[in-house]
């Protein structure tokens, strides 16, 4: 969208926009019509949206697109979109059984797209006013414990650069609490071991400075000295991978899968995790909510929340040395006829 609020016309024949083969539907998806494109332009250059949250947009569009030419009717069609639409869309990934956060997210697209179409006035009334989301089970994401996270940082490495750049991904991670998408978008530059912090970009373009740790700023020196023996084509970026362009996704995810495997604190270990137990760590050494919040970079702090559970063999531990009716607190039973344990003589 142009700084005068009119649409903006998407760039043409990029990976973000061009539309794909689905399996599922059967053949390929209808066409994304121009507006869609303005749509995603807009997330985009307005929005500042990374790429890939921009295609995951634009595969949701594509899904209800092709839904609706099952039903007979067409994205572009406004007028013809009805609530039962979205609906009818919902009970379709019901039924291939896709998780309810999936779900979730593809009508919150739904519901930007559309609000993008009332804001410039292609639509009266969105189809999905008072539509709810999907309930959700609420689940806590993987921690590690401190000691797991202690040995996956102290893991055998793989010999030569890439083991360096393996290790000091995993400290940056764990050490500064990083996304995965912040950690791959950094660039040399960004590293300011002197100073003791990285220059981060999180969501929505915001930069926030995250601190280093003394672990992550051996291993990005040890790592940064081998570097170039990535034959890095990119320049730029910090993490390289096995040819030399900017480290993937599933590369990170493989790296951290091979130093859980060998530092046996099983399987399930993702990017994610490191960033979860880096705060439940803060947490439970007692860092206050508000701190933890601008070191994860989060806008809410219900976001923050998530991360305040303790694990049941925790909560076991401070129930078993306080409450009276356990066996193990040394306090007499209400009634019981006992002396507390620490008052016998």
């Amino acid at each position: 969208m142009s700084s005068t609020g009119a649409p903006t016309s998407a760039p043409k024949n990029t990976p973000e926009h061009t539309p794909k083969n689905s399996a599922d539907d059967g053949g390929a998806q209808p066409p994304l019509p121009e507006v869609c494109q303005g749509f995603l332009a807009f997330l985009e250059v307005e929005k500042g949206y990374s790429p890939a949250t921009v295609r995951a947009y634009a595969t949701d569009l594509e899904q209800f697109a092709a839904f609706l030419v099952r039903r007979g009717k067409a994205l572009g069609d406004f007028d013809s979109i009805a609530r039962d639409d979205a609906t009818g869309f919902l009970a379709e990934l019901h039924r291939q059984r896709q998780k309810k956060s999936s779900m979730a997210r593809k009508l919150s697209t739904l519901r930007s797209f559309f609000r993008y179409l009332l804001r410039h006035r292609m639509i009266a009334q969105s189809p999905l006013a008072g539509l709810r989301n999907p309930r959700q089970e609420k689940r806590q994401p993987r921690a590690l414990n401190v000691d797991q996270a202690s040995s996956l940082m102290d893991a055998p490495a793989r010999p030569g650069p890439e083991g360096m750049r393996d290790l000091a991904l995993a400290e940056l991670l764990y050490g500064s609490g990083l996304r995965i998408s912040e950690a791959l978008s950094l660039t040399v530059d960004d590293i300011r071991a002197d100073r003791g912090f990285v220059r981060v970009r999180g969501k929505g373009s915001k930069e926030r400075l995250a601190p280093l740790s003394e672990a992550a700023k051996l291993r990005m020196a040890e790592y940064l000295k081998e570097r170039e023996g990535l034959g890095g084509a990119d320049a730029q970026a910090l993490f390289l991978g096995a040819r030399g362009g900017p480290l993937s996704r599933r590369e990170a995810q493989r790296i951290l899968e091979r130093l859980a495997q060998a530092a046996g604190v099983g399987q399930g270990v993702h990017p994610h995790t490191l960033r979860h137990s880096f705060a439940s760590h803060l947490l439970q050494a007692g860092a206050d909510l508000r701190s933890v919040q601008e070191l994860l970079g989060h806008s809410r702090l219900s976001t923050t929340e998530r991360y305040t559970h303790l694990d049941m063999r925790r909560i076991m531990e401070v129930y078993d040395k306080a409450h009276p009716y356990s066996d193990q607190s040394g306090t007499a039973r209400p009634d019981s006829g006992e002396e507390p344990s620490g008052d016998k003589k």
